[in-house]
């Protein structure tokens, strides 16, 4: 069955309630965020809950073979944030990958001209970019230990009472959402192994919407982890199901690569635009290409021209540009690399000199991998009648990841490690128990005193950008927020256009103006999440070009 992505049409409208709300992009996962805080638990132990579901109802874009990242204001006014992201496996290098994939006769396997990507010539050194596919784009999984640390540190129930929605879900089953069956039709041509093809298709077909699946093999993994805790994953036989399937495929992780892992607690960086004061996660995540952008947009007053003026856009995708041209040189592992003050005033005055009334033509946007331009994720946001809010995203990176699933868990494993450069000048270059640059963004900003939000929009490097237009929207332009995630999007691309929805006013004149402009459908602009906290109030957003919906009660 097609599904056509095309257009959106229905109406919606804020969601608002007391005592707690969850927006993300699939009602399932929503509902079943909505029914651990019926149940006693807070927007910390929603937020596992509702990822967790969204594993098994939208397994196209997220996974426990995945990374997870948290961006939080407890109830008490502490603002925080957890990074529980992998890195590359101690054995992995640029000579070690270089070899091996030099070494292969099948690099359709590694680079899929299907997907548009190709390496030119044969397989030598220069030629080579780090595989997009296959083990040695996988990167120690962060996901199990991340749920478990949210639960244990902020929460109030126990991982196994948070996952048992998404058992249920994966073992009992649930009808497929349209935007969801749209995205599965890929596993049919990236799926080649049995594990993979029997844990995530159905007589060799991805499902329609509305069909009724069940995803076992899945559901009896987050079984033992709900059992025995995430060191099933780390330590126990899920452990060893994914070692064997990446070094048999050829690469490199062993146990104690998955055993060594351990989540972060970390201080967010954050800046002011407009009054607001925004937080986002620092290196080695692009936050700080959200805050660049910010104060850039700030400094040449992107916010002040009228809403549907080509100004308007002109400036803010500016802004953006030199911020990508930064973030996408500069942030990597902070253990490896001292990265530049990106999210200063300061910096941002003088980089503003470069902002003129024509596009900045061919500038230098070094993007890490540029499959992951468009690359698919989660993002669900909370909020408890505590005071509690949380952003929660959670990926694979590009929808089931690298097209591996280990052994019979129904577990696809990520391919974030797409992210990290063969070549050794680069700062985000490929090294031994480094993590890559990683596109994950939530959100949380301060838009007065008691006035708050969680926020953030997924999709590859749409997140940064994405944060910009729904924060303006925002304290610019006044939009509620359901408004301010309907609104039409821009997006800078990595090929130096400047994608536009249809919708968008004025777009001729952008062309005009200098722009390259092109109309990208709806699915290209990201998906957002919104639950704001005003007062005792919550309200909540979210994407229209989802499927989801925010729940409250």
């Amino acid at each position: 069955m097609n599904v056509d992505l095309d257009r959106f049409d229905s109406r919606r409208s804020t969601v608002y309630a007391n005592r707690g709300m969850v927006a993300t992009s699939q009602p399932l996962a929503a509902e079943a965020g909505v029914s651990i805080l019926r149940e006693g638990g807070n927007a910390f132990d929603a937020a596992v809950a509702t990822a967790a579901a969204l594993n098994v109802v939208e397994p196209t874009s997220t996974g426990l073979g995945g990374d997870v990242f948290a961006l939080y204001r407890t109830a008490d006014g502490e603002v925080g944030a957890m990074r529980s992201c992998g890195s590359a496996p101690a054995d992995a290098s640029i000579e070690t990958v270089t070899q091996a994939l030099e070494g292969t006769d099948d690099l359709e396997r590694y680079y899929p001209a299907s997907r548009g990507y190709a390496v030119d010539g044969d397989a030598s050194g220069d030629d080579l970019e780090m595989p997009f596919l296959g083990p040695h784009a996988v990167t120690v999984p962060g996901t199990a230990r991340g749920w478990e640390a949210t639960v244990k540190e902020l929460g109030r129930k126990t991982l196994g009472e948070v996952l048992q929605p998404a058992i249920r879900y994966a073992t009992e089953g649930y009808p497929v959402s349209p935007v969801i069956a749209y995205y599965w039709q890929g596993a049919e041509d990236l799926f080649r192994d049995g594990h993979a093809r029997e844990a995530y298709l159905f007589d060799g077909e991805s499902p329609d919407p509305g069909q009724t699946v069940t995803l076992p093999r899945l559901g009896e993994s987050m079984q033992q982890i709900a059992d025995e805790g995430a060191d099933a994953f780390y330590e126990g036989s899920i452990a060893d199901a994914i070692v064997e399937e990446i070094q048999s495929a050829g690469g490199f992780m062993t146990h104690d690569d998955l055993a060594d892992f351990e989540p972060e607690f970390i201080e967010p960086v954050s800046t002011t635009y407009s009054g607001a004061e925004v937080y986002e996660l620092p290196p080695n995540n692009q936050g700080l290409i959200a805050l660049e952008a910010l104060n850039v947009a700030e400094e040449i007053g992107a916010g002040e021209h009228d809403y549907d003026s080509p100004d308007r856009v002109h400036a803010f995708a500016e802004a953006t540009k030199l911020a990508f041209v930064d973030g996408h040189h500069y942030v990597t592992d902070p253990e490896y690399e001292a990265i530049p003050p990106l999210a200063d005033k300061s910096y941002a005055r003088e980089r503003a000199r470069a902002i003129g009334e024509t596009p900045i033509q061919d500038p230098a946007v070094g993007v890490p991998n540029a499959n992951a331009e468009d690359s698919d994720t989660v993002l669900l946001t909370v909020g408890d009648e505590e005071g509690n809010l949380v952003s929660y995203i959670n990926s694979r990176f590009a929808g089931f990841g690298s097209g591996l699933v280990a052994g019979e868990t129904g577990i696809a494993l990520q391919n974030r490690g797409a992210s990290f450069s063969l070549d050794p000048a680069h700062p985000n270059s490929l090294e031994p128990g480094k993590r890559p640059f990683h596109t994950l963004v939530p959100a949380i900003a301060k838009l007065d005193e008691d006035d708050w939000m969680a926020f953030g929009v997924m999709g590859g490097y749409m997140q940064p950008q994405g944060h910009v237009q729904v924060l303006s929207n925002i304290v610019d332009y006044g939009m509620d927020p359901q408004a301010a995630l309907d609104a039409p999007r821009w997006r800078y691309r990595e090929d130096g256009t400047l994608g536009v929805e249809e919708r968008l006013p004025n777009a001729a004149k952008l062309a005009r103006r200098g722009h390259d402009v092109s109309v990208l459908p709806p699915v290209m602009f990201g998906g957002a999440q919104l639950v704001r906290r005003r007062g005792d109030t919550l309200a909540g957003a979210t994407e229209p070009r989802k499927d989801g919906n925010p729940i409250g009660y």
